[in-house]
C-alpha cells in the first residue's frame, strides 16, 4: 500500500457468506495491486444457532453458549427460553441461520454496509499513516479526494456494490467493477431485450424471490427434457428421475404445465422457463442448480423478506442435520465448529440440510418429501407451491414478503460513476434477463448521456464456473 497513491477495493461477500467471502473475487485482486480491501458480510454471514444445545457463533466465529456470549454472538435467534423449549419439543434438532432468521431483511442495507466498510477503511488507513496529534488523534492524510475507490465483488456482493454506488452521496466511490450481480429494480421502464434468434424479452427485472420460486417448481420437471445423453440431467431409470416425473404429474394436476405424458410435461416446463426469461444456454444446468441452490435460496429469501422467525417454519421448511434415515438428528459440535469459515450462509451447508416438516410420515430431507396433496414423493411439491404463492398470492404472509422485496429494489442511477458489469450468458442462478440486462437498460433511461456504464456478456460462462456442472447425477 502506497499512502502517496492510495486505493481501496470493496470486498462485499458474495451469496450469504461471511466477512471473508469475497477474498477470491475482489480481495486478492486488490491486495496484489497494493490496495486496501474493505470487507463486509453485509449483515448475512455464517451465524448458526443450534436450538437444541443453545449454542451460537461468536463474532470471531468460535462457538459458545448463547446466554454466555450475549451481544458478542454473531447471531442468536429471537426466542425466549420458553419459546425455544416449545420449538425443541415440537420440532427437535432444528437450527436457525442468520440470513434466513435475523428478522432484519439485511439486503435492504447492503449498499449502506458497503459504504460503511469504505468509511471504516479510510479511518484505519489514517490511523496507520496519519501523524499523531497531541490529543491522541491522527491527521487525515488519506481522503476520498486523493484515493481511488473501486466497488467490486460478484453475485450478492456485486448487487451490494451497485447499491452502494447508487446511494453514494458523499463521493466515496470512484468506479464499479462487478460480475453477475443480484440486482433487483423497482417496476417500470418498459424494457425490451432482443438478441439474434431468440424471442424478445419484455419481462424486465424480476425480483429474485419471483424467479427462484418459479424455478423451484419447474426445474426438476424441466430437467427431464434435457435428454439422457447429457451428464447434467437426471440419470435414466434413477430414483431421482422417477421423483422428477412425479413432480411433472403434480405440476400438470395444478395446471402449471401442460401435456398428457411426462415427456410432454417436461418439454412444456422447459419451454415455460425459457419464456419466463431463462436463456436456452441454461437448459443443461437446471438439474444441478435445483439440487444444490434453488430450494434453499427460495426458503432463505422467503424467510428474510417476510421477517419470519425460525419458529414460524415458513411453508413447513426448516434447517437441521440429518440422520441416515434423512430425518432431523442432533448435530455434532465438531460438525458446526468450522461453519463460520466454510459455510455459505444458505443451507445446505456442511452438516446443515433443508428439511420439509410437512411431508407424509413426518419431517424429512426436502428432496425426498412426499406431498399430502398428491400422496407421492415429488420433491416436496406442496412446500414449493406454498413458497410460490407467497409471490403470486396476497394473504398476510405474501404481503409481508412483498413488502420486504420492495425494500431491496434499486434505481439504476449510478450518479455518473464509470461502471463495468460482466455477466455469463449461461447463468442459471441469476439469469442476465432478470438482472444485468435490464439494469443496463434502466441506467441508460435514468442517466441518459451521463451514463458511464458498460455491460459485457460472456458466452459459455455461468454463475458457478465448474462447481455445479457435474454434480447432478
Amino acid at each position: 500500500f502506497n499512502p502517496q497513491a492510495p486505493c481501496i477495493v470493496t470486498g462485499t461477500s458474495s451469496g450469504s457468506r461471511g466477512v471473508y467471502g469475497a477474498i477470491g473475487s475482489a480481495g486478492e485482486w486488490g491486495l496484489k495491486r497494493g490496495c486496501a480491501v474493505a470487507y463486509t458480510d453485509k449483515g448475512t454471514g455464517n451465524g448458526v444457532h443450534d436450538l437444541a444445545t443453545n449454542t451460537v457463533n461468536g463474532i470471531d466465529g468460535r462457538r459458545g453458549d448463547a446466554a454466555t456470549l450475549g451481544s458478542a454472538s454473531n447471531f442468536t435467534a429471537r426466542l425466549t427460553a420458553a419459546e425455544r423449549a416449545a420449538v425443541n419439543a415440537a420440532t427437535p434438532n432444528r437450527i436457525a441461520v442468520k440470513h434466513a432468521h435475523s428478522e432484519q431483511n439485511p439486503e435492504k442495507d447492503w449498499g449502506l454496509h458497503t459504504l460503511q466498510a469504505v468509511e471504516f477503511a479510510f479511518w484505519v488507513l489514517n490511523e496507520r499513516h496519519g501523524q499523531a496529534l497531541p490529543d491522541g488523534r491522527r491527521t487525515v492524510v488519506i481522503t476520498p479526494a486523493n484515493t481511488v475507490v473501486i466497488a467490486s465483488s460478484v453475485s450478492n456482493g456485486a448487487g451490494a456494490a451497485l447499491a452502494a454506488a447508487e446511494q453514494d452521496t458523499a463521493g466515496l466511490i470512484d468506479g464499479v467493477a462487478v460480475s453477475e450481480p443480484n440486482i433487483q429494480l423497482a417496476p417500470g421502464g418498459n424494457l425490451r431485450i432482443e438478441r439474434a434468434g431468440q424471442p424478445a424479452y419484455t419481462g424486465g427485472s424480476k425480483p429474485l424471490f419471483d424467479y427462484f420460486t418459479y424455478a423451484n417448481l419447474l426445474q426438476p420437471c424441466a430437467a427431464l427434457a434435457t435428454g439422457p445423453a447429457t451428464p447434467f440431467g437426471w440419470a435414466p431409470g434413477s430414483a431421482s428421475a422417477s421423483i422428477a416425473a412425479f413432480r411433472c404429474t403434480a405440476l400438470a394436476a395444478a395446471g402449471l404445465v401442460s401435456g398428457g405424458t411426462t415427456a410432454e410435461q417436461a418439454a412444456d416446463a422447459l419451454a415455460r422457463l425459457r419464456a419466463y426469461g431463462w436463456e436456452p444456454e441454461s437448459d443443461l444446468l437446471h438439474t444441478s442448480h435445483w439440487l444444490f441452490a434453488t430450494p434453499a435460496i427460495a426458503v432463505t429469501y422467503g424467510n428474510t423478506y417476510g421477517r419470519f422467525r425460525v419458529s414460524d417454519h415458513l411453508c413447513g421448511f426448516s434447517f437441521a442435520a440429518l440422520g441416515a434415515d434423512a430425518r432431523p438428528a442432533p448435530v455434532a459440535a465438531a460438525a458446526l465448529a468450522g461453519v463460520f469459515s466454510t459455510g455459505n450462509g444458505v443451507p445446505p451447508s456442511g452438516a446443515i440440510q433443508l428439511v420439509w416438516n410437512d411431508s407424509v410420515g413426518g419431517a424429512i430431507n426436502q428432496g425426498v418429501g412426499t406431498s399430502p396433496s398428491t400422496g407421492r414423493a415429488d420433491f416436496s411439491f406442496d412446500g414449493a407451491n406454498c413458497l410460490r404463492q407467497l409471490w403470486t398470492g396476497n394473504d398476510a404472509r405474501a404481503q409481508r414478503v412483498k413488502a420486504g422485496i420492495a425494500e431491496v429494489q434499486r434505481t439504476a442511477n449510478l450518479r455518473g460513476k464509470p461502471t463495468l458489469i460482466v455477466h455469463g450468458r449461461n447463468d442459471t442462478l441469476i439469469p442476465p434477463n432478470f438482472s444485468s440486462r435490464p439494469y443496463a437498460l434502466r441506467n441508460a433511461q435514468v442517466e441518459g448521456a451521463n451514463s458511464r456504464l458498460r455491460y459485457v456478456e460472456v458466452t459459455n460462462a455461468q454463475h458457478f464456473d465448474s462447481c455445479l456442472l457435474y454434480t447432478s447425477r
